[in-house]
């Protein structure tokens, strides 16, 4: 299987979940679109991190694309557990309608309401509804972050 997925270099993501006064976020690299009509996106979130902990009881999930140039919010939401660090204390971020948390400097993103779970193993599958996005108007047309450039980020939490 190896072989198929080393090819794969899909863009990374931050996720971030907000509930019961509670925030959390980390970076994704299994997310896509997942249907046409009604829209429909995926996010996959690690069972052993604490932004699926806060997430399973979310309403909304906010998802921020980042362009390469922005390393160093990679390298905080996928390098830094949100056990040990308030990854909210190093960005600029706000509240937006039902209480998803967006992150001011993401190139875009969206905020989608939950609408259904799903089990994937050591991941769990969070379908949304995008109901709201928004972006940098600066990063328009710049290269996305990609799993490639993601590689050397050491994970906050191990996969298992």
């Amino acid at each position: 299987m190896d072989v198929f997925t080393d090819r794969l270099d899909p863009d990374m993501c931050v996720v971030t979940a907000a509930a019961g006064g509670d925030r959390a976020g980390c970076l994704v690299g299994f997310a896509s679109q997942c249907s046409i009509e009604p829209v429909r996106y995926a996010v996959w979130l690690s069972k052993a991190n604490r932004t699926y902990r806060v997430a399973r009881t979310a309403h909304r999930l906010a998802v921020h694309l980042l362009t390469r140039e922005q390393r160093g919010l990679a390298e905080l939401f996928g390098g830094e557990t949100g056990d040990r660090t308030d990854k909210f204390a190093r960005v600029h971020w706000r509240e937006e309608a039902g209480g998803a948390v967006v992150l001011d400097e993401a190139a875009a993103w969206f905020v989608g309401r939950v609408v259904q779970r799903v089990e994937g193993g050591d991941h769990e599958g969070f379908v949304l509804e995008p109901e709201t996005w928004g972006g940098r108007a600066d990063t328009e047309g710049a290269d996305l972050l990609r799993l490639s450039d993601a590689t050397s980020i050491s994970p906050g939490h191990p996969a298992d």
